[in-house]
């Protein structure tokens, strides 16, 4: 099902899980500015733009897990759907040093209307899936970009964000920790040791985010995965780094099943 705003696949799927994708694609509406934010190609290719990578991990655990997949169809350049309505992020005009000249002279009408048509359509549609059962655990899937302008290099492979309920977070980032596959796969693939950030390289939560909105909420059980992008970047990486995860993803929910009864 594909909708200007958002893609759904394996809408029929019965699992529990709901995998999201906030930030699949860096596409620019042709009602955006001619089809443009004036960056060059290189720009919007990297992680600015959106999450390199994340779209091919959220489809591969979608199927893995039998779970229908929700991701964005624009470029969180345009409007950021990972961001509370009334956040001053939601429309980008600086981001990690590069100027976006299509949304410097932005305004309140262009914020309205890239709402109306995109961010409000995507939040509508994933509740709805979300609200198919009640017992509906949501997994938000991003990445992460190796180094930011001026900063130290990220050493973290995968990060888990969390907020205040941390059902399933704590037993997934224990499990993730501890997983000799998972050591295995960072020592070959990238040539590290194994490093799980728990809240890195970001904090997780933001008023009004979308494990805000359709999960805490809600009181659902929910976790969201940051891969580090270089990892991420072909689809032979994208099976990997999903099909590595999906024994922790099945540990937690049984832990956080468990704790529950």
């Amino acid at each position: 099902m594909t909708h200007p705003a958002y893609e759904i696949i394996g809408a029929d799927r019965r699992s529990r899980w709901l995998v999201t994708c906030d930030h699949a694609c860096n596409h620019v509406p042709p009602w955006v500015n001619g089809g443009t934010l004036g960056l060059p190609d290189a720009d919007m290719d990297r992680h600015i733009a959106y999450d390199v990578g994340a779209y091919g991990v959220a489809r591969r655990l979608g199927e893995q897990l039998g779970a229908p997949v929700i991701a964005s169809r624009f470029s969180r350049l345009v409007i950021d759907p990972n961001r509370g309505e009334d956040d001053p992020t939601l429309l980008m005009k600086l981001y990690d040093g590069t100027v976006i000249p299509g949304n410097r002279h932005a305004g309140a009408a262009d914020l309205g209307l890239r709402m109306d048509r995109l961010y409000r359509p995507y939040h509508a549609a994933l509740e709805t899936l979300a609200a198919r059962q009640a017992d509906t655990i949501i997994l938000a899937v991003h990445s992460f970009t190796p180094q930011l302008r001026g900063r130290p290099r990220r050493p973290w492979q995968l990060g888990v964000l969390y907020s205040y309920d941390q059902r399933l977070s704590d037993p997934l980032i224990a499990g993730l920790q501890s997983d000799p596959a998972l050591l295995t796969l960072a020592e070959t693939t990238a040539n590290e040791r194994l490093a799980i950030g728990a809240n890195e390289p970001y904090l997780g939560h933001l008023d009004g985010d979308s494990i805000d909105r359709h999960a805490l909420r809600h009181g659902r059980l929910n976790a969201l995965i940051e891969w580090r992008n270089d990892l991420i970047g072909t689809p032979d990486q994208q099976i990997t780094w999903a099909h590595a995860v999906l024994p922790a993803l099945q540990a937690a929910l049984h832990a956080a099943d468990s704790h529950k009864g």
